[in-house]
């Protein structure tokens, strides 16, 4: 029974397996090493927060387009994947697991894809505000909030439709 109340990988492995997630932190740059998006879950200074969005990028993009999108970067794994010409890039506790870290970046990008029809880069900067939108509705505190992408949809919906009427 429970089996078919999962809609989707990312809830089904959540139903079944106790581990959860913890992000410290979900950055999206481009191949130009433009930072595009930051979304910071534990508290850091200014200055360690651009040490870094700087490590990463300089680790990141140095790496060769078919490695590993995993590392290990002082007490942290990093799990980055790229999409057209962005790199989305998740900092976590030496505990949690890769492959769903891996799963939630792919479901922020089905996420934006949704709301946006074929995301690129020009989407996210000029809608900052409904990307971190999107990903306060998916993540919160650097933790899965909600696994639906219907359930996104419609909050999304719900926000757009209160943003025309006021």
């Amino acid at each position: 029974r429970q089996v078919n109340e999962c809609k989707s990988v990312v809830q089904c492995f959540l139903l079944f397996h106790p581990l959860y997630l913890q992000m410290r932190f979900l950055l999206l740059f481009s191949r130009q090493g433009k930072l595009r998006l930051q979304k910071w879950f534990t508290p850091l200074t200014d200055r360690e927060k651009k040490k870094v969005i700087r490590d990463m990028m300089m680790l990141v993009l140095a790496r060769q387009p078919r490695s590993c999108n995993f590392l290990q970067w002082r007490d942290l794994k990093i799990v980055y994947k790229r999409y057209a010409s962005l790199y989305f890039c998740a900092g976590l506790e030496d505990k949690d697991n890769e492959l769903l870290a891996l799963e939630v970046l792919h479901r922020y990008v089905e996420l934006l894809d949704k709301y946006f029809g074929n995301v690129c880069e020009l989407d996210i900067i000029f809608n900052f505000e409904k990307a971190y939108f999107i990903l306060d509705e998916f993540l919160m505190g650097g933790e899965i909030l909600e696994t639906s992408k219907l359930a996104v949809g419609v909050s999304l919906e719900e926000a757009d439709t209160l943003q025309e009427v006021y």
